[in-house]
């Protein structure tokens, strides 16, 4: 599949999307926080970065595996977690896992998943990693990752950037049901008065969250929402794996910086000895070649992935993944690269 083709791919899908959602559901999914200037910039700032490619390289085989914390991908392509998937399909998380896996992808499952993460974890098969938000009842996160790991889960992404959630004046409540709402918390409360609470995000988390975590499962953890080079290292000195430059989909601080301009410096500081993902408006095999050029290991796909869920199901995802993996093949030959590792800086003009 070209570049164009799947670009046309991505939009039928955007666009069969809005037809087939409920709209306070595609309101939830598709909204930015504030302004949604974060949100305009987000794929515009990959399409502003240049490249050097090499020539008369054998590009005859190419080969798009990579290795992150361990876990073998077919593509350095991971499926971001995104919270409430039924209400994008019937199925939910168990579709989307499905189609990751048929993909050969990695899929994050969130927290607030609205179906049982022993179900996702069964049709994810393996690898696949567990989003963590710590509640305000500790308790309940240390019962979920402790199910989670038990399920399978071989990493924990300890989401950073969310002591509230933004504020985001086009989107409505989201038309999820309290049993959407508990379908994995519900078996760790004492009781359902008060439960809103008790699931809140916990505002007093701090880098000790992330030894806590670590100790608790033995899994590596990696923390999602890392945007600052000092805050990267911070986290990594407290036991961290590596980091996730992320602005959370713009849905946190509008006119947090476009994670493809954050991306170098987090790298630069902790690149060498710790894993670096990044999401956030990648939407092409380039994109995903710029990433890996500015010291990425692998990108998430968040957005798009859920668009896909909605119009196919976990065919639609397993075709979104293959399209977008052959893109960046594509990419590759074109850049001259024949593997990831080939994959370095100095494409960058």
């Amino acid at each position: 599949m070209n570049a164009e083709s799947l670009v046309a791919l991505l939009q039928r899908h955007r666009e069969n999307a809005a037809r087939v959602l409920d709209p306070e559901a595609l309101d939830y999914f598709a909204t930015g926080s504030g302004e949604e200037i974060s949100l305009s910039e987000a794929e515009r700032a990959w399409r502003e970065v240049r490249l050097l490619p090499h020539v008369l390289r054998d590009v005859s085989a190419i080969d798009t595996g990579v290795t992150v914390l361990g876990d073998a991908l077919r593509a350095p392509i991971v499926v971001a977690s995104t919270a409430y998937q039924l209400l994008a399909h019937g199925f939910g998380e168990v579709e989307t896992a499905r189609g990751a896996h048929a993909a050969g992808a990695l899929m994050v499952v969130a927290t607030r998943a609205t179906t049982r993460l022993e179900d996702i974890a069964a049709a994810a098969g393996a690898p696949w990693w567990f989003q963590v938000y710590v509640v305000r009842d500790r308790g309940i996160t240390r019962e979920l990752v402790v199910r989670a790991k038990s399920a399978g889960g071989t990493a924990l992404v300890l989401t950073g950037d969310t002591p509230v959630f933004g504020r985001k004046p086009r989107q409505g409540d989201p038309p999820v049901t309290e049993e959407m709402h508990l379908v994995n918390f519900g078996d760790h409360l004492a009781t359902r008065d008060g439960w809103r609470d008790d699931t809140a995000a916990d505002a007093s988390i701090t880098p000790d969250t992330i030894g806590w975590l670590r100790e608790m499962s033995g899994l590596p953890v990696l923390v999602k929402g890392v945007l600052r080079a000092d805050d990267a290292a911070a986290c990594v000195a407290a036991g961290a794996a590596g980091v996730i430059v992320s602005n959370h989909g713009a849905r946190q601080l509008d006119r947090a910086v476009s994670t493809v301009r954050a991306l170098p410096a987090v790298v630069d500081a902790i690149g060498s000895n710790s894993t670096v993902l990044v999401d956030g408006g990648v939407r092409t095999g380039v994109d995903v070649l710029i990433a890996l050029a500015l010291g990425a290991r692998a990108v998430l796909i968040g957005r798009p992935v859920l668009w896909a869920l909605a119009c196919d199901g976990a065919a639609g995802v397993s075709a979104l993944l293959n399209a977008l993996r052959d893109d960046l093949v594509h990419a590759m030959m074109l850049a001259g690269c024949r593997s990831v590792s080939e994959i370095t800086r100095d494409l960058i003009a």
